[in-house]
């Protein structure tokens, strides 16, 4: 039997603009766990892993960029984490955020766009599959490091694999001992082994400048 994830991910990575991509994300968002989860989704464990190691736990606030559905601030807030704010394009996956109660507030933000936050905002800033062809451009790295204090954390996910760009990666590496240090990058690994094998990230962990 067919399963559904991989036509929703290619629906919403496909989407022609913004709000194409919001509409898809809406219509997603009630499934959206079981489906990830079905295909064996690993970011979350990888992103909770490196901010468990390197962001002191009574670090805040913390925002997580392109939330989603707050899969990511669940094992968060498990660890300890507090003062989370969740920033997303789909109203319909926040709203399945803000039932879980893992966000202190949430706002609706298109990536690569001004954010609505004031410079050094964050003491930490997550980014976990977002910042990745056919969603938020290399750009809005710089945002991120804009509303992220010196001294705090950018955990952010990037593609490893065939399908990614070359300027992602080239925009990491020009903003390496600039606007961060990189201190930490997982292996690369699986990210829907279930679903989409092909699919391949890491996880860095820069601490800003």
């Amino acid at each position: 039997m067919d399963r559904p994830a991989p036509a929703r991910l290619d629906a919403v990575y496909g989407a022609a603009s913004a709000e194409a991509q919001e509409g898809a994300y809406d219509a997603w968002a009630s499934d959206y766990d079981a489906d990830l989860m079905a295909m064996g989704y690993r970011l979350p464990m990888m992103m909770a892993a490196c901010v468990a190691r390197f962001v002191p736990v009574d670090a805040a606030p913390i925002l997580d960029a392109g939330c989603g559905t707050g899969l990511h601030a669940e094992a968060l807030v498990a660890a300890g984490y507090g003062g989370l704010v969740g920033a997303d394009l789909s109203e319909g996956m926040m709203a399945v955020a803000r039932a879980k109660g893992v966000y202190a507030e949430t706002h609706r933000v298109v990536l690569g766009t001004p954010l609505p936050f004031a410079d050094g905002h964050f003491a930490a800033t997550l980014c976990a599959g977002t910042i990745t062809p056919g969603h938020a451009p290399p750009e809005a790295l710089d945002e991120l490091v804009r509303v992220t204090r010196p001294g705090g954390w950018l955990v952010v996910s990037l593609r490893h694999d065939a399908e990614q760009e070359a300027r992602y990666l080239d925009k990491l590496d020009a903003m390496a001992g600039t606007a961060w240090d990189e201190v930490h990058r997982t292996p690369a690994f699986a990210t829907m082994p279930l679903g989409e094998p092909s699919v391949r990230n890491r996880v860095h962990v820069c601490r800003v400048r």
